[in-house]
């Protein structure tokens, strides 16, 4: 199909295409002359997904760039997925290398926190500044946002993991492509299934 018909198929203004392909996002099509060129179903499915993570997802070009670098990766382990998925978010390069439970280094209260939980994760990670920088503001405002109430969000958060993690395919390519859509996208159902739940529960017990 010419770029016009890509357009058509899906919704995107062929100048907003042509931004794509010169900055990456869209990889070129089949040249059929010095001026066009030929799109298939696979730019139709990339053209999606690019829109589905700046639009659901809420992501910036820039980091949707490096998330659809992430899912082109190969050759990486299951661990490495993980990580390679979130870093890809954040826009930044992975860390393979997870400590032993317990041992977190650096001082903030997550850290301490995670350390009491025994939650394998690298100490160094970003999102964990994120969420002391989350907590805080937590407690700035004054939700009380205790280490208790940080247990019961937890315990929910890894049931919560397991079917993440249970679902993500053996292939890496795949993976990584599940992972990323799924943090992304799956972000925004359970945030819209949370406040249903909130309701559910505030109605069940005479709130």
């Amino acid at each position: 199909m010419k770029i016009s018909e890509l357009s058509a198929a899906t919704e995107v203004s062929v100048p907003t295409l042509k931004y794509y392909l010169r900055e990456g996002l869209l990889p070129p099509g089949e040249a059929l002359t010095r001026t066009s060129a030929s799109y298939g179903d696979e730019h139709v499915e990339r053209v999606r997904l690019i829109r589905a993570l700046t639009g659901v997802g809420g992501l910036t070009l820039m980091t949707t760039k490096a998330v659809l670098e992430a899912i082109s990766q190969q050759g990486l382990s299951r661990t490495d997925v993980m990580g390679a998925a979130q870093r890809a978010l954040l826009g930044e390069d992975f860390v393979a290398d997870v400590p032993p439970a317990g041992e977190m280094v650096g001082s903030s209260r997550a850290r301490a926190w995670l350390a009491d939980m025994g939650w394998q994760v690298h100490p160094e990670d970003p999102i964990i500044d994120e969420l002391d920088r989350a907590w805080e503001a937590c407690d700035a405002a004054g939700l009380s946002l205790d280490e208790e109430r940080m247990s019961a969000y937890a315990a929910a958060s890894i049931d919560i993991a397991h079917v993440d993690v249970g679902s993500v395919p053996q292939d890496p390519a795949q993976a990584v492509r599940q992972v990323v859509l799924g943090t992304v996208l799956v972000d925004a159902v359970l945030s819209a299934l949370r406040r249903l739940a909130q309701q559910h529960v505030a109605v069940s017990e005479g709130g």
